[in-house]
């Protein structure tokens, strides 16, 4: 797929940076910009900015940054086009394609091309739940009958699979998709023909299914979830997509698409079982809600919801089998550093039957009462369960000592301590001591692993160093001028092209007058500045997303958000108090040419320096002599720079 112009030029202009990102990632507002812990890296300090006046994103932590397509690309692990496909989407643009040559077609990812068979399969689902005759009387009833509105059944887009062997099947294949992305996205199945083994058959995987639709974090359908509606004991009750390019069950929450506004919001993530229980649950106006789709939390899946809050509250069934053993899995969210609590409904009641029945406002005012931390509600658990038995007791002890060592945070710890010491009537001291029995284990194992990489690493033959040239082991101090002049010129060049400088000439133009003898060592801020001539001399306006476009390579894009970024901001208080700091678009006539003297004057430097290394290497009579000669012109140059700054002239 390779969009219109027009259409890339209608995304670019709708994209709002902290609307996009805010998906993602729980920004505050601080001032002129957002801030927010990076998703790209574990942090408990927010060092990821976001700047809506230059579209931006950076993080000063790990270094990664761009605009707000550059982050769903990141972020999601999509491709350009998957990434713009998104954010028409989101804004309700309508997708202009150009028409494709044979060759281009066959260059589009397996990604993009398996996640085009999935929406495929979607709509027809959902086309068949509403306008098929079996769909409606079977499908349809089924969700009304579980209490699911007309309006619910659409935001979840829940389809109905016919039940017959190759109908859907049938229709892709006829409408030109691909039986490879059918069968590897598991839609279709692929079998020999009992008549004629050199022929193949194709069938659906989902026959006589209602369809749950799975999204990932943008929204696209990676995959289906599929319940069977007849009495079938050879068949599985929930059926699911396998795994694929697209789809890692793993990695993914059902629900998380339409939850992510609501958890933000509600500071909150509510987790349950299963598909039904989520869209009941929405449908009742509890939005901020999950499933694992009956599988054990992953450390992929917590980080998901870490992205939107650190608090998850888990609602298990009034008469879930085997509680205990499923609290083990929390452990994993205490590791993460996140608050978890646990609500449990009474019994023979579920999520979905308890709010059908009590109704929205008890329902969160049940939650509310009725929520305990997890390392308490762990304990009390395991109390009931072992009576006065002291052995179970003093296994007891050990698996909360256990939990609690999970937590990163000491302060929590030390609250969990002081709470279970209550509840077990033990002595707080001995907990800790069993912790630092066992932290000291950890390290003595960690030790152990650490001395068998290193026998191993030692056990490897040497590496054969490489003698770099000097020039690249270490820059010079004048060459270490030169590359901090450059960066601050290149800096005012692309955060303030077009403003005015005296006599309203554009900042662009004044800096092509000043600095068109002057070529740019570092390669990215050369590019950027030719581009700029370039763009001027047709007569375009300088806009600094220009370079942080795909089109532009990759190393440009990355120095010119570095450029764009500020890693410090003035604090809010200084405005709240009314103390006056000048800003740099307040004083482009004076700081501009003051820049402009003191990158003339590192390259006249650096030049100096060249040309005595120059006359230390040549031992002709004549050409030293003209070396001396170019060595006494650049030091009057010099020395006029320095005059006009200020600068007390050092010896060359």
């Amino acid at each position: 797929m390779r969009l219109t112009k027009d259409t890339i030029d209608q995304i670019h202009q709708a994209i709002d940076v902290v609307e996009v990102i805010s998906d993602f990632v729980s920004l505050k507002r601080k001032g002129h910009y957002y801030s927010g812990c990076c998703p790209f890296h574990n942090e408990k300090t927010p060092s990821f900015t976001v700047t809506p006046a230059k579209g931006i994103y950076k993080c000063f932590g790990c270094g990664k940054g761009g605009d707000a397509i550059q982050f769903v690309m990141e972020h999601e692990g999509a491709s350009y086009v998957e990434a713009m496909a998104y954010m028409a989407k989101k804004y309700n643009i309508e997708i202009k394609e150009e028409e494709l040559s044979e060759g281009q077609n066959l260059e589009q990812t397996e990604k993009d091309s398996m996640l085009v068979v999935t929406n495929y399969a979607s709509q027809y689902y959902i086309d068949q739940l509403w306008n098929s005759e079996d769909g409606k009387a079977i499908g349809l009833s089924y969700f009304k009958e579980r209490g699911f509105r007309e309006e619910t059944i659409k935001k979840f887009e829940l389809g109905y699979s016919h039940d017959q062997w190759d109908g859907f099947t049938a229709d892709a294949i006829a409408k030109g998709y691909k039986v490879e992305f059918l069968t590897k996205t598991g839609l279709s199945i692929e079998r020999d023909n009992a008549n004629d083994g050199s022929q193949k058959k194709y069938f659906d995987r989902f026959r006589g299914r209602v369809m749950f639709p799975i999204h990932n974090v943008a929204g696209r359908v990676t995959a289906f979830g599929a319940r069977i509606l007849k009495t079938d004991k050879t068949q599985a009750k929930y059926l699911n997509s396998i795994e694929s390019a697209i789809y890692h069950k793993s990695k993914i929450l059902y629900g998380l698409f339409q939850a992510k506004q609501a958890i933000r919001k509600e500071e909150e993530c509510l987790l349950v079982e299963g598909y039904t229980d989520v869209i009941s649950l929405h449908q009742s106006g509890v939005e901020n809600v999950v499933a694992s789709s009956g599988t054990s939390l992953t450390e992929d899946q917590i980080k998901l919801v870490k992205r939107y809050t650190p608090n998850i509250t888990i609602l298990y069934d009034g008469d879930a089998a085997g509680l205990k053993a499923s609290l083990r899995g929390v452990d994993l969210i205490l590791q993460q550093d996140m608050n978890v609590s646990i609500v449990v409904f009474p019994e023979g009641e579920d999520p979905d039957s308890y709010v059908q029945k009590i109704g929205p406002t008890s329902f969160k005012e049940y939650i509310k009462k009725h929520k305990r931390d997890f390392i308490s509600f762990k304990t009390e658990i395991s109390l009931k369960e072992i009576g006065s038995d002291p052995i179970k007791r003093a296994d007891v002890i050990k698996d909360i000592v256990e939990s609690i060592s999970k937590v990163p945070d000491a302060i929590k710890r030390s609250v969990f301590f002081r709470e279970c010491s209550k509840l077990l009537e033990i002595d707080e001291q001995i907990l800790i001591s069993e912790y630092n029995k066992k932290a000291i284990q950890k390290g003595q194992q960690e030790s152990k692993k650490w001395e068998a990489d290193r026998n191993a690493y030692q056990e490897l033959p040497p590496i054969q160093e490489i003698e770099l040239p000097e020039d690249i082991v270490k820059l010079s101090l004048e060459e270490e001028s030169l590359k901090m002049h450059e960066r601050d010129m290149m800096r005012y060049l692309l955060n303030f092209a077009s403003s005015s400088m005296e006599e309203n000439l554009p900042l662009s133009d004044y800096l092509i007058h000043e600095l068109q003898d002057v070529e740019f060592k570092n390669p990215a801020y050369d590019y950027i500045f030719k581009h700029i001539i370039q763009l001027r001399q047709q007569g375009e306006q300088v806009i600094h997303t220009y370079f942080i476009q795909q089109e532009q390579p990759q190393y440009v894009r990355d120095a010119a958000i570095d450029l764009l970024s500020t890693k410090f901001h003035v604090s809010e208080n200084w405005e709240k108090f009314q103390i006056d700091i000048p800003k740099d678009a307040d004083v482009l006539n004076t700081v501009v040419p003051r820049t402009v003297l003191r990158l003339k004057r590192a390259v006249l430097r650096c030049m100096i320096e060249d040309n005595m290394k120059l006359m230390v290497s040549n031992n002709s009579d004549s050409e030293i002599d003209e070396l001396l000669l170019i060595h006494t012109q650049l030091k009057s140059i010099l020395g006029e720079i320095d005059k006009t700054l200020g600068t007390v002239i050092p010896k060359l």
